[in-house]
């Protein structure tokens, strides 16, 4: 027997417990040790530990050991996973798959960060800690709305994910396979042969039409052409540099997509929470159904300090202290809005 056929056959024998423990190989691992692998969450709250964390505490952890990769508000850096956002995109032809938009379970939630976060430091999180960043990410999907809240395993059934619904059982050994397994019909398949259906012809091309030269007594209606408010270029031109500030949450331009913050097209003297496409914060809807309109004003005073606008808005951006910057940022969205 070859030297590599010795060496298979005693891998193999080792790896069988039944040689093992004939061979006196190794030993039954104690409880402890089962204990230290035994870590995973089911849905069903299955193997959580007690304890608890809030949203707030979770910022502060998040932006410490998270924030590095994944942004401050789980948009990510560079090639990094993206957390939040993606709501409503799963069924376009770019879905954006977060932790709030795609993930079903939030036990997969805090089993992922509890065995393998932070990167290069895994299972370094105490449970609290666990509880409080999963209730940051929460908080930043817009599963949860207040700032206040706190996750536990009391109510960590109670929480439902967005795609909680999307995911099912693969069924095609009952749906698909006995429909193409079955042989094949290659001649006297029907008894009779009838005609369901006949060919039409569709001209959906129009005859060239020419227009009729107006009579003497006829003066063509007057063209009337849209004006737009004049922007300062230079202003605007400033503005696209202030918006890089905002670009990790806010996207601008006909091929933007709503993300951690929605996108801006068209918000200068729109109604707050005027994209039906993005989930807004209850705190924003409110202001929206009071009447808050983006205007010269409401947009200088929301930048320069957001709470002092909306007191729970959920952009944690601290604000602009510059009037030069607030000038440019509000003329740039205004430029994208017309």
């Amino acid at each position: 027997m070859s030297r590599f056929l010795k060496t298979l056959v005693a891998v193999t024998l080792i790896a069988s417990p039944a040689f093992a423990e004939k061979l006196d190989l190794g030993r039954t691992a104690t409880p402890a040790e089962i204990k230290a692998w035994d870590i995973d969450v089911r849905p069903d709250g299955m193997g959580l530990p007690e304890g608890s964390g809030s949203v707030t505490m979770g910022e502060e952890i998040f932006v410490e050991k998270c924030a590095s990769c994944h942004g401050d508000f789980g948009e990510a850096v560079g090639r990094w996973p993206v957390l939040a956002g993606g709501h409503g995109t799963l069924a376009s032809e770019d879905p954006v798959k977060t932790i709030g938009s795609y993930w079903p379970y939030l036990s997969t939630v805090w089993d992922y960060v509890h065995r393998a976060m932070p990167f290069g430091n895994a299972q370094s999180l105490t449970d609290d800690e666990v509880y409080a960043i999963v209730a940051y990410i929460l908080y930043v999907n817009d599963t949860v709305d207040d700032e206040d809240f706190v996750l536990s395993k009391a109510n960590f059934l109670t929480v439902e994910q967005e795609n909680a619904d999307g995911f099912f059982m693969d069924d095609r050994d009952k749906t698909e396979y006995p429909v193409f397994r079955v042989s094949a019909c290659m001649e006297n398949c029907k008894q009779t042969v009838e005609i369901t259906s006949h060919a039409r012809v569709v001209d959906v091309t129009p005859d060239e039409v020419k227009a009729e030269p107006a009579k003497n007594d006829e003066m063509p209606a007057p063209v009337v052409e849209a004006t737009e408010a004049t922007l300062d270029a230079d202003l605007v031109k400033k503005g696209a540099k202030v918006f890089k500030k905002c670009k990790a949450c806010h996207k601008v331009g006909d091929k933007a997509k709503n993300g951690v913050g929605p996108i801006l097209n068209g918000v200068y003297n729109a109604s707050a929470g005027h994209n039906d496409a993005f989930k807004y914060s209850s705190s924003l809807r409110k202001a929206s159904d009071a009447g808050l309109v983006w205007d010269d004003e409401t947009l200088r005073a929301f930048l320069k300090k957001p709470k002092s606008v909306i007191a729970k808005t959920k952009m944690s951006f601290a604000g602009l202290k510059k009037d030069k910057d607030l000038d440019a940022i509000v003329e740039y969205l205004k430029s994208v809005s017309q």
